[in-house]
């Protein structure tokens, strides 16, 4: 089993300023932030900070094109059925189990009951989101068919100023409904 950087040994503050200084700086400056941990007290070189700067960078990256490419297929493909955030449990799932298999952790240094915990949140809120999904597309199917049938009836049709194919495209184009 690989021995832990010493970075990755760092008081969560130091750390989490660390990462700060990194991204203000542009990712530059190994040397002074070497120096700068040195003064604090730990024995880190430059080559420690580099190396783990660069990981810590392409980490950022990939979270960064993550989330953007998210947001594109939100934009471009509503999520109507949930599906992204079931992929996104699948994904979290997935990483977490691939994290605990090959980083050599410790398995008595990892709280599974937070990690359960998280993964039962996840859940949670994918089971919300899918409810909150089904009854939006129930108030939209009932409210279709009520104004469909004023429409045959004629009731609202003058008032409404909308026909039986007004109401026909309005579903199609605007909520992807064929009938």
């Amino acid at each position: 089993m690989p021995r832990p950087r010493k970075i990755d040994l760092l008081p969560e503050a130091v750390r989490k300023e660390l990462e700060q200084a990194l991204i203000s700086r542009g990712f530059s400056g190994y040397e002074a932030l070497a120096e700068w941990l040195q003064s604090q007290g730990y024995e880190i070189k430059k080559s420690a900070v580099h190396e783990w700067g660069q990981d810590f960078k392409d980490r950022l990256s990939a979270i960064r094109m993550v989330t953007q490419q998210a947001r594109a297929i939100v934009e471009a493909e509503p999520d109507d059925d949930n599906a992204l955030s079931d992929a996104l449990i699948r994904l979290t799932q997935e990483r977490a189990f691939k994290v605990l298999m090959e980083a050599n952790i410790d398995p008595s240094k990892v709280n599974f009951a937070a990690l359960t915990r998280n993964i039962a949140q996840l859940t949670r809120a994918s089971v919300t989101a899918k409810k909150h999904a089904a009854e939006v597309r129930e108030k939209i199917a009932a409210k279709f068919a009520a104004m469909e049938s004023e429409a045959k009836a004629g009731g609202k049709e003058k008032r409404a100023g909308f026909d039986l194919e007004t109401l026909k495209r309005v579903r199609e184009e605007i909520y992807g409904i064929v009938s």
